[in-house]
């Protein structure tokens, strides 16, 4: 779809983008836009490097930058998240940028587009659609999806296959549920995992353990999902802890005038311990 496609609201076709109400706020907002733009626009044509970049070569920094977001998101911590903000926002206008030089669409394009879809897939807030909960926001969501023009057919069609694995799995778990195909709570996926693990176990060879801790990881990301956390990011956390820890049993070796790297196993796990019975309790809000 373009910015010209005469794009309408299920439920109330007279809606479109340009009728949304303007807030006080639009001309800083459209200076401050302007002001980048203008910047990305000079960075590609006056920066050797930037000259040298197309989609394929810069889409990794913009993955990287999305990581970064995240992270300040994760963490809370608003002043980082402002930034990464930004970072996320360049590589917006830098990608539009090589659509326009393609003649493929522009940044405007790119907005329209986005404003059409979310006025389509939003039809109880643009149109006549009601809705009980977010539950049914999210069905409505797959089925008005599933229906546009131009999408890949069938229950995965359009799930990329370089996501992230823990991403990559609950994708397909969410399309498998937008379809039907789901459990009504989160007992029986624990329950998965729990025998996923016995299967795991009785493994008898390195390809059997290989498809059963696949097993299991799939399910640990459907408990995930079912609880409505983020797999990615909590194992992110759960690293970060083990981090945390393992460093801190280091520091309480060296205050001792020990050496982690010379420990026996048994003592570097003591000082692991330790280092976890110091920890501070987790407050709700760092969980």
């Amino acid at each position: 779809m373009t910015s010209g496609d005469p794009e309408t609201t299920a439920g109330n076709p007279e809606t479109t983008a340009g009728d949304l109400e303007t807030t006080a706020g639009d001309l800083e907002i459209t200076a401050a836009l302007g002001r980048l733009d203008e910047i990305t626009r000079r960075l590609r044509r006056d920066c050797p490097w930037d000259r040298e970049q197309d989609e394929r070569t810069i889409v990794p920094h913009t993955l990287e930058e999305a990581y970064e977001l995240a992270d300040a998101a994760h963490r809370r911590d608003d002043a980082k998240l402002l930034d990464e903000l930004g970072d996320v926002l360049f590589q917006v206008h830098f990608l539009a940028l090589l659509l326009e030089e393609r003649g493929a669409g522009d940044l405007a394009a790119v907005a329209e587009h986005a404003s059409q879809k979310l006025i389509r897939r939003h039809p109880h807030v643009f149109g006549d659609v009601e809705v009980a909960n977010a539950a049914e926001v999210l069905r409505n969501w797959d089925t008005i999806k599933s229906t546009e023009a131009g999408r890949e057919p069938g229950v995965f069609g359009e799930v990329p296959e370089n996501l992230p694995g823990p991403l990559y799995a609950r994708k397909l778990q969410r399309r498998a549920a937008s379809s039907g195909f789901d459990f009504d709570g989160v007992e029986q996926p624990i329950q998965s995992v729990r025998d996923e693990l016995d299967e795991l176990v009785a493994a008898g060879n390195d390809e059997e353990r290989f498809h059963e801790l696949g097993d299991v990881l799939f399910a640990a990301v459907n408990v995930a999902r079912k609880l409505k956390l983020d797999p990615e990011l909590a194992l992110r956390a759960a690293a970060d802890r083990f981090r945390g820890h393992v460093q801190a049993g280091v520091d309480l070796a060296a205050s001792e005038d020990r050496n982690w790297n010379d420990l026996a196993s048994d003592e570097q796990l003591a000082y692991y311990a330790r280092a976890r019975l110091t920890e501070q309790p987790r407050r709700a809000s760092d969980r």
